[in-house]
């Protein structure tokens, strides 16, 4: 698709936008990606406040002139028939449309019943990582304000454990153009081409144009567009994997390691995903999503952290959604507040909400219960109140929802959205 922003004198279009109206109609608006923690520069040009086309902004910083297709043509679900545009309330059984003072008082009511009869620590609020810094912020003062530390975002997270040591916000370690100028990177638990389309671009130039060397340790093999010098295939253990190549890397470099990683067997292919690390003085290791949803993930960034430190490279944390650095900044985790600063009163994670079953659930910002939360949905089915502040009604959310407020989208929203 970046192929349409190749022609100098805009004669080729997408589909979706073309015959829909002259570029001298249009009004231009500045956006930042709403699909991962990129921060993509894109222009919306709407037509009478509707956007009729996404194209590039440039920024030789971080995307330079390119964006995904999701960004460009994504949009198009702004518009679609599953959009909510009026609050709904849950009577006898079906939700039906309300006026926003019913619908508001009801969920207001609602929340502070079950805090009188069940106390603060019986309501949770979820935040999906797509909403802005100033969503998530107010999301948690309501939290706290009510006197609940449960407040998330890391919906798809199942360990938290290391949740205490963490940085102010998780991040990629260097500026997004340093990537270029890489030498040697190893990518552990990440799907690239998927998570962060433009970042796995700007590995493929470090490559093809630098001569960078890349490995990757993944449950599977994924599509990649540029050579790779190793593939480590971790189908069942992936800590026992990185074990092995944080082994591998110690004993070519003559280092310790700590007394607790001996016994592990390592093989050839280890040795060759070690082996890159030792290209180069720029190096990188990048941890991905699907390493932050493993069950182990605690020691999967602790063993990466020590193979970053044995190496000489920088560790990477290629987040989950598009704005996980802007809610822990907003305070939209159980264990922090506003700043970074510690929660005087640290709640539940999202995982402990899910396995506490709770009288009371807020989620904000579009969260479908069977894809974020999986098969732990099922408390919301036995809540009490569920109240979902949403852009789209999917099916596994109508089954559970009692009042809904519809909210708008990442393009009509005047917030912020941060990037790692």
């Amino acid at each position: 698709a970046n192929i349409i922003d190749l022609c100098p004198v805009g004669a080729l279009n997408n589909k979706p936008f073309r015959y829909h109206a002259r570029a001298w109609e249009m009004q231009q608006q500045a956006l930042v990606s709403p699909h991962d923690a990129f921060g993509t520069n894109l222009y919306a040009h709407t037509l009478r406040g509707r956007i009729m086309r996404i194209v590039p902004r440039e920024n030789e910083a971080i995307n330079e002139t390119w964006i995904a297709d999701r960004d460009r043509f994504g949009f198009e679900g702004i518009y679609s028939g599953e959009r909510i545009t009026q609050p709904l309330m849950r009577v006898n059984g079906a939700l039906e449309e309300v006026d926003w003072e019913v619908a508001l008082n009801a969920a207001a009511e609602g929340l502070q019943k079950t805090i009188v009869q069940h106390g603060a620590s019986s309501a949770g609020f979820l935040s999906s990582p797509t909403a802005t810094v100033e969503e998530m912020y107010l999301l948690a003062r309501i939290a706290r304000g009510l006197g609940s530390g449960n407040i998330d975002h890391r919906l798809r997270q199942l360990d938290f454990r290391s949740q205490e040591t963490e940085g102010a916000y998780p991040n990629l370690g260097m500026p997004i153009a340093d990537v270029d100028q890489l030498e040697s990177v190893l990518i552990i638990g990440a799907n690239l081409r998927h998570e962060m389309p433009l970042l796995a671009h700007r590995i493929r130039k470090a490559v093809v144009k630098g001569g960078a060397k890349v490995a990757f340790l993944n449950p599977r093999v994924f599509e990649y567009l540029f050579p790779v010098a190793a593939y480590g295939l971790a189908e069942r253990d992936l800590v026992g994997n990185l074990t092995a190549v944080v082994q591998a890397a110690a004993a070519a470099a003559n280092k310790p390691v700590p007394a607790g990683l001996a016994g592990v067997t390592v093989a050839d292919d280890h040795r060759s995903v070690a082996a890159v690390l030792a290209q180069g003085t720029r190096r990188a290791v990048l941890l991905g999503n699907l390493a932050q949803r493993h069950p182990a993930y605690s020691e999967l960034k602790w063993l990466a952290g020590l193979l970053a430190s044995l190496t000489g490279a920088r560790l990477a944390l290629l987040t989950e959604g598009p704005n996980a650095a802007g809610a822990y900044l907003a305070g939209a985790v159980p264990h922090r507040g506003p700043g970074g600063m510690p929660a005087r009163s640290p709640g539940l994670t999202a995982r402990g909400m899910m396995e506490s079953a709770l009288k009371a659930y807020v989620l904000f910002g579009g969260i479908d219960p069977v894809l974020d939360l999986g098969a732990a949905n099922d408390p919301l089915r036995t809540a009490d109140l569920v109240v979902a502040a949403t852009t789209h009604l999917p099916a596994s959310l109508r089954e559970v929802a009692h009042i809904v407020l519809p909210i708008g989208s990442f393009a009509e929203s005047s917030g912020k959205i941060g990037r790692a």
